[in-house]
């Protein structure tokens, strides 16, 4: 399975709220608009946004708790996300009775009442809220973050000299690191390797001045 870290959590509550928000924006404008297509529409498109959002909701959860009691944490750290986690609880609870409530109340594409309209503002305002405190859970105290990345003067699009030249001496380093391991893996260890014996290698003899015709020439 694909694997995203610390987990799955941080993807899936994206579509919580944004589903929700969406749902939240078109109940208010329907609520504002005359009798009309359009608005018949938007409520439609609002009250599936507030479904679907439920769904993927009980996924948000499930994950975020699973997050909680696995992610590497200290004291100040678990304290936020303990608050995230409560905040959370409560905004799945508000917006779980706001769905029970359309399911009841809004299937034949009725308008939406004003008290509908309103409650579901407030849980837009409890859903900002929790979201957050989970930002700050990662941005502030560092949850789930596997590597901090050090600060200096670099600038976005900005690049010098001396970035390139760090470049390059990175790729040299891990090609050096690359080759090292390679003919490491190939080389044989001298406690394996025998000794060969040595042979005596008879001289050659000396050939007499007398059994070549010196012709003159030099060599």
């Amino acid at each position: 399975m694909f694997e995203i870290i610390p987990n799955w959590h941080p993807v899936l509550v994206h579509f919580t709220v944004a589903l929700f928000s969406v749902s939240v924006v078109l109940f208010l404008l329907t609520s504002l608009m005359r009798k009309s297509e359009l608005a018949h529409n938007w409520r439609v498109i609002a009250r599936w946004s507030l479904w679907f959002g439920m769904g993927m909701t009980t996924l948000t959860v499930a994950s975020g708790l699973y997050a909680y009691n696995t992610v590497a944490h200290d004291t100040p750290s678990h304290a936020a996300m303990t608050d995230h986690r409560n905040w959370a609880l409560v905004t799945v609870g508000l917006f779980s009775l706001l769905t029970i409530w359309s399911l009841l109340k809004h299937r034949g594409g009725a308008k939406a009442s004003l008290i509908f309209v309103m409650a579901m503002m407030i849980g837009s305002g409890v859903l900002a809220s929790t979201a957050w405190r989970g930002g700050e859970a990662v941005y502030r105290y560092g949850l789930g973050v596997m590597s901090l990345p050090q600060s200096d003067d670099h600038g976005h699009g900005e690049s010098s000299a001396d970035d390139d030249h760090h470049a390059e001496e990175t790729m040299e380093k891990s090609s050096h690191a690359r080759n090292y391991e390679r003919n490491k893996t190939s080389k044989v260890s001298a406690s394996d390797i025998k000794e060969i014996p040595m042979t005596k290698v008879a001289a050659p003899k000396a050939t007499k001045k007398s059994d070549h015709y010196d012709d003159g020439h030099t060599h």
